[in-house]
């Protein structure tokens, strides 16, 4: 098991590798000045000039490249152009609301999502199987946004039940962060319990099939004990899998979410960033959100050995 995790964990430096020189190649090879592009048109010389500067864009590429690669190794992302702070800074001040928002998402959709699917296939072919597969198509084919403006509708304008956008720090005020989570939340779960539910279903399909499950029926092992500790236990390597890429998937794609809900998180710092062409925020937002997606998907083949008794030896 430890040359497993050991070659798991080295996998991904390669891997970060590309993304870094990736992310340096888009601004220094996009078409045109890029100091240009983030001044817009109407800047003066002496503007071009300084972006180039901060930027480090008058020397060779090389030379940018292994002054970039250092900086990203000491942990400095750069200086933001619009509002002249560390990047660092900013996002240590905007990731808290998207990994808050984005935990309790999760965590409502496995619990929600996992008994969905399990449900589903015992009852495979009935009503019951029915009604959560449709609710798993249409959880995964309406637009984000639509969930959310249903939601703002029935939920904050109609009914007046929750408060239509905002956010409050759980430290200042829990009962506040838990009324403002509740839409966004529900919003971004729609669509994780429907991909998750699939999944739990077709996986325990595959496995109830399985003599072991036959046998300990056979027995007369209650249901709920076949379902949930020999059956699920065997399926639990893809929904698993599944789980894990929509948490990465779920922190780095919070942009529409966060709009819609006026969250000050790193979704709204990427919107912001993008629309003022901000362009070390925009390349630290890429590396960041790839560095979780990476590190995601490592905990994900790690927590195989939990699972799989092959990887274990």
């Amino acid at each position: 098991m430890l040359g497993y995790v050991i070659r798991r964990i080295l996998a991904v430096i390669p891997v970060m590798a590309i993304v870094a020189v990736f992310v340096f190649l888009l601004l220094r090879l996009t078409p045109g000045d890029p100091a240009a592009i983030i001044a817009g048109d109407s800047a003066t010389p002496a503007q071009l000039e300084r972006i180039r500067e901060s930027l480090g864009l008058a020397d060779p590429l090389h030379i940018q490249f292994v002054t970039w690669m250092g900086q990203l190794l000491q942990g400095d992302l750069g200086t933001s152009i619009i509002s002249n702070q560390p990047v660092t800074r900013l996002i240590g001040q905007r990731i808290w609301p998207t990994l808050q928002i984005g935990t309790l998402t999760i965590l409502l959709s496995v619990l929600i999502a996992v008994p969905l699917g399990v449900l589903a296939a015992w009852r495979h072919r009935t009503w019951i199987d029915y009604a959560v597969m449709t609710f798993s198509v249409l959880g995964f084919s309406i637009p984000v946004f639509v969930i959310g403006y249903l939601f703002i509708k029935l939920f904050a304008i109609d009914l007046r039940w929750l408060p239509v956008q905002g956010y409050t720090s759980p430290s200042q005020d829990l009962q506040g962060f838990l009324s403002r989570a509740v839409l966004p939340c529900l919003t971004l779960a729609t669509i994780y319990i429907a991909l998750i539910a699939r999944m739990t279903r077709a996986s325990l399909l595959e496995v109830l099939g399985e003599d072991y499950v036959r046998t300990a029926r056979a027995k007369g092992v209650k249901e709920h004990i076949v379902l949930f500790r020999h059956a699920l236990r065997n399926a639990a390597v893809p929904i698993m899998t599944i789980i894990g890429t929509g948490f990465a998937l779920l922190i780095s794609g919070v942009v529409v979410t966060e709009s819609v809900f006026n969250i000050p998180g790193i979704g709204r710092l990427t919107v912001d960033a993008i629309l003022a062409r901000d362009y070390p925020v925009i390349q630290a937002m890429i590396l960041l959100t790839s560095a979780i997606y990476v590190f995601v998907n490592l905990l994900i083949d790690l927590s195989y050995t939990l699972f799989d008794p092959r990887i274990r030896y």
